[in-house]
């Protein structure tokens, strides 16, 4: 099995967070009606998605209750299923805007298994393409983003609504 070494994401893992009784950032935008600014793609009656400002590769979107809460626990059965309905939006979306190979779908619960925000579940949707990664994160320490992330925002938010 290979490893995927990702060097850059250190700086967003050591960075302070706020305590688990604190507002999660992602509570704050649930409640905000700045979607642009926010990189919101979708809103549903449970949850919404947002590109992730600091993504393993473009288009790295997540998938969050407006519920803060730290584990799947937390959800109702309606919930819940809302998360995975949007879950599989986004893929679709996705596919139809950016054309991946495939995709890492999921979940870091807890600080051990990579949580960079623990209090506020959230699922990862991550499209990747067939060497896709290169030297650029590993000698380099950055990122290739393909696409300025509110134009591909917009895209998506087109994508939805289809």
């Amino acid at each position: 099995m290979e490893s995927l070494h990702a060097p850059w994401r250190i700086k967003y893992i050591l960075a302070p967070k706020p305590a688990a009784g604190d507002t999660s950032i992602f509570a704050t935008i649930a409640h905000s009606t700045e979607d642009e600014a926010n990189y919101v793609v979708a809103r549903d009656r449970t949850c919404y998605a947002i590109l992730n400002t600091h993504p393993y590769t473009g288009g790295h979107l997540m998938v969050i209750p407006y519920k803060q809460i730290p584990d799947l626990h937390g959800l109702t059965d309606e919930e819940l299923s809302d998360l995975m309905k949007l879950v599989r939006r986004c893929q679709d979306a996705l596919t139809k805007v950016m054309k991946p190979d495939g995709f890492n779908i999921g979940m870091n619960l807890g600080r051990a298994a990579g949580a960079g925000i623990e209090q506020h579940l959230h699922i990862h949707v991550v499209p990747r393409w067939t060497g896709d990664t290169n030297f650029m994160p590993v000698i380099a320490n950055t990122t290739v983003l393909p696409e300025a992330l509110t134009e591909l925002a917009a895209k998506l938010r087109t994508a939805f609504v289809k």
